[in-house]
């Protein structure tokens, strides 16, 4: 991995949401795996991405999903593909924490690739997404 691509994710590195946290557990060449927590009756913003495609593994409660419009529930150990490029969102309908493991594959593996579509906390720009320009990793 690149200095610039280091710089972008951190191994143990950990960030507060509205919805919940994220915490870095590996980083490395075109992957980065995250363990997500989302609390009980919140939910990410609709989204996709244009340059990684995600892997989502449950490992606590319940999950809610939504890709190209289909909806999953996920519960402890199933999980699912979210191509780069869908629509997708997940949500927590459970009364306890929802807990899942996120592998991200791609070039450009950054919160500037995430083209927020609706979003319940405001964090829609003007132009219909984050508003920051991505920096791709190098592969």
């Amino acid at each position: 991995m690149t200095e610039q691509a280091a710089s972008i994710y951190a191994t143990g590195q950990r960030d507060e949401r509205p919805w919940g946290d994220w915490l870095v557990i590996d980083v490395g060449p075109g992957y980065v795996v995250k363990r997500i927590m989302v609390r009980p009756d919140q939910r990410l913003s609709l989204q996709r991405h244009r340059h990684r495609e995600e892997h989502w593994l449950v490992v606590a409660g319940v999950a809610e999903a939504v890709l190209e419009g289909q909806t999953f529930r996920l519960e402890i150990g199933d999980r699912l593909h979210v191509p780069r490029g869908s629509t997708h969102r997940i949500a927590n309908p459970g009364s306890t924490s929802l807990i899942f493991v996120e592998v991200q594959l791609g070039t450009v593996l950054s919160e500037d690739d995430i083209e927020r579509l609706e979003d319940v906390y405001g964090r829609i720009s003007a132009s219909g997404n984050a508003g920051n320009s991505a920096k791709p990793v190098a592969q």
